[in-house]
């Protein structure tokens, strides 16, 4: 299999994480450096993808800035999103393999390992055929934006763990008219170890993509209750 690094880069501002992602994609493209995951937290941040829409932005650049929240936009896929603390971040930059070489299938993969890792907190969660993401009933509980150059992927997942929701009533969340937004700690009624999601990601994304993380997946502290 495959060897994956798995890189915690805390609570980091996207412009940071985005020129970690930049040399670890130029590199996999150059055939050098290794697949690497990237597990993070944003500082308060609205990103704009490709497909953006104005009427996602609810909130003027004034209301933003007095709310300490950066606008920035990207080159990956999707609309508006939001990310901030308590979200975990995941920016994936593997390079496909000639059998993987399929948009669609990379995202539903990507949503797979969110769905594994749900289901380990009891958290029954499904896809929408309509929308990319993860859903608890007709609640967002995971956004997915992508990039794929040259068959190496970039950008990724978010993961509401314990999100403060009220700054996604600043943008319409995706695009999605009346989306409702929810965290793991919302739903299961009790704060939820960051840790843990990171460990139960890892593991989940190494068996979905078929990967070997480089250093033991269980190493640190175990913090679920």
């Amino acid at each position: 299999m495959i060897p994956l690094i798995t890189k915690d880069l805390g609570l980091i501002p996207f412009r940071d994480a985005y020129r970690h992602q930049r040399r670890a994609v130029d590199m996999r493209q150059n055939d050098a450096g290794k697949d690497t995951l990237y597990l993070l937290e944003h500082h308060h941040v609205v990103t704009k993808g490709r497909n953006a829409t104005e009427s996602a932005l609810i909130s003027g650049p004034d209301l933003l800035t007095a709310k300490g929240v950066d606008l920035i936009e990207t080159d990956r896929g999707g609309d508006v999103t939001y990310h901030g603390p308590g979200q975990l971040v995941g920016y994936p930059i593997i390079r496909l393999e000639a059998a993987r070489r399929d948009i669609r299938r990379y995202v539903h993969d990507v949503e797979e390992v969110l769905l594994r890792t749900l289901d380990e907190f009891s958290i029954a969660a499904r896809r929408d055929s309509a929308h990319r993401g993860v859903w608890v009933n007709e609640r967002k509980i995971a956004s997915v934006g992508i990039r794929i150059s040259k068959w190496v992927t970039s950008h990724g997942f978010a993961l509401n763990v314990d999100t403060d929701l009220s700054y996604f009533t600043l943008i319409v969340p995706c695009g999605i008219d009346n989306c409702k937004m929810t965290t793991m700690s919302k739903e299961l009624g009790r704060t939820v170890c960051m840790d843990d999601v990171k460990r139960d990601v890892t593991r989940h994304f190494c068996n979905v993509f078929n990967r070997v993380a480089a250093v033991p997946i269980d190493a640190g502290v175990v913090c679920r209750e």
